[in-house]
């Protein structure tokens, strides 16, 4: 999953409108949901929050069917198989994010930014730039893909190789996908940006997966790996079609201006960053093929998504704190980002608390869906969990330092992490198998975590680095100090 960004520049602080129907709206969810949800709810006429709570629940809505279908084909074509798939879906994953070149983090600035000065022909043209340019790394990274697996077939085993090869058909797809979801989030059309990739895709993969058993006794993972080309393929020209049709009325037949160089040069340092937290995320499956079988593998990757429902606490309160930091930021009171942290980390901390207790008493049950091989994957589950509380310690930190303009050392930070969990994936997998894997991921976690968090509590002492930062701590202390 990718991290976003949000500036100050961008905050403006607006009224509700309580007599409206959205506001009704947003006024009776308010008071019904706990707090940290309960800040998602924030915005002009209800609509930003309501905006927020959306994406939110198709996030929610798309783990859960994830989740269903995933129990559904590990049941279907038998751990072997479906740790295969998990590995190819891995790669597709990997490949096609990087297949963007970052232009789809960069979306949310260049077309807010041409559209907000009345530019259509530069929105136009980033548009069609884009387009183009992540289809056309997508088919060069696939193209050369097979072509490794033709001339070296050696390099990977054959139970792999077929599967793959199907696989990587799908990366122009994710790419395009990708890249619309950022031009989806650009223009606040949540559900263009997140309802092919998030719950049509995986609907129709488990849709052409039992098909093939029930139609044609198929199951192996190169059925698997069809089915997700085709559901990668469908979902991104459901996802052109309908964005383009908004794109036609927003843009009024505008002509094409390109500045590719300068799109570019902003686009690619986002990518280092995007590959570092792949690395972060995906390392554990992909070294784990060099030396688990892949019903070993199959195991590990129900155990972590088990447990990774877990994470949505720290994306709801992380969803809530960000806007709020940012105020914070606008305003330079250093003072207000030091409260909201001690109160979100609490936020943070004890519903994950709470969560895992909840998930690792119920792990073996949860387990056994997915066939009678996978509650071994328990221990792997309760190592992990380790590692998503120490995030959960951390809070929002990674917001606070996001939106004080500390881009280029989260790019350190992540870099290093990353360094170190693929040290301590070939250091432990070897000897501990898939446990070893849940050991190295939950030490990088908690390594970030407690860098982001001295990070944090370093900002909150020392101000945002300029005067008047200083100068609003300051107020807020004498004000304290007069109160005592």
């Amino acid at each position: 999953m990718r991290s976003e960004t949000l500036t100050a520049a961008g905050v403006r602080k607006t009224g509700r409108h309580p007599h409206t129907l959205a506001g009704r709206a947003l006024a009776w969810l308010r008071a019904r949901l706990p707090e940290p949800l309960r800040g998602l709810l924030e915005g002009e006429d209800g609509r930003s929050g309501l905006s927020a709570l959306f994406a939110f629940g198709v996030r929610i809505a798309s783990a859960l069917i994830i989740f269903i279908s995933q129990v559904l084909m590990a049941r279907w074509l038998g751990a072997h198989a479906f740790g295969i798939y998990t590995f190819v879906w891995v790669v597709v994953n990997v490949s096609g994010t990087l297949a963007t070149i970052g232009l789809s983090v960069s979306a949310v600035r260049f077309l807010n930014e041409y559209l907000e000065h009345r530019r259509p022909a530069l929105a136009r043209g980033y548009l069609r730039f884009g387009r183009l340019a992540v289809l056309g790394v997508g088919a060069l990274v696939a193209a050369a893909g097979i072509l490794l697996l033709q001339v070296m077939p050696g390099v990977i085993e054959a139970d792999f190789r077929l599967p793959l090869m199907v696989g990587l058909l799908a990366v122009p797809a994710f790419a395009l996908t990708d890249f619309h979801d950022g031009t989806g989030r650009a223009r606040s059309w949540f559900s263009l940006a997140f309802l092919p990739p998030y719950i049509l895709r995986p609907v129709l993969l488990l849709a052409v997966v039992g098909l093939g058993v029930l139609a044609f006794g198929r199951r192996d993972a190169t059925l698997a790996a069809a089915a997700l080309v085709i559901a990668t393929w469908t979902a991104a020209a459901v996802q052109f079609l309908l964005q383009e049709r908004r794109f036609r009325r927003e843009l009024a037949g505008a002509r094409s201006e390109m500045q590719p160089l300068a799109w570019l040069k902003v686009s690619l340092p986002l990518l280092v960053l995007d590959g570092f937290t792949l690395m972060m995320l995906n390392l554990d499956v992909l070294l784990l093929k060099l030396f688990v079988k892949p019903a070993d593998m199959a195991v590990y990757f129900a155990a972590g998504r088990v447990i990774s429902f877990v994470a949505f606490i720290h994306f709801a309160v992380a969803a809530v704190a960000m806007p709020r930091f940012a105020t914070a930021h606008a305003r330079r009171d250093v003072a207000e980002a030091g409260r909201l942290l001690r109160r979100f980390r609490l936020w943070t901390f004890a519903p994950s608390l709470l969560a895992s207790g909840l998930f690792l008493a119920l792990g073996p049950f949860i387990l056994a869906l997915f066939g009678p091989e996978f509650p071994a994957g328990w221990p792997v589950m309760a190592v992990l969990a380790a590692g998503h509380l120490a995030r959960a310690l951390a809070g929002p930190a990674e917001a606070l330092l996001s939106v004080s303009n500390r881009h280029a050392y989260l790019a350190l930070v992540t870099g290093v992490t990353a360094g170190l969990n693929l040290a301590l994936n070939l250091l432990l997998i070897p000897h501990m198998g898939i446990v070893g894997a849940a050991a190295a991921t939950a030490g990088a976690f908690a390594f970030q975590s407690a860098v982001l968090w001295l990070a944090s509590r370093r900002l909150v002492r020392e101000g945002y680095g300029d005067r008047a930062g200083e100068t609003a701590r300051d107020g807020e202390e004498n004000a304290h100090a007069a109160t005592d």
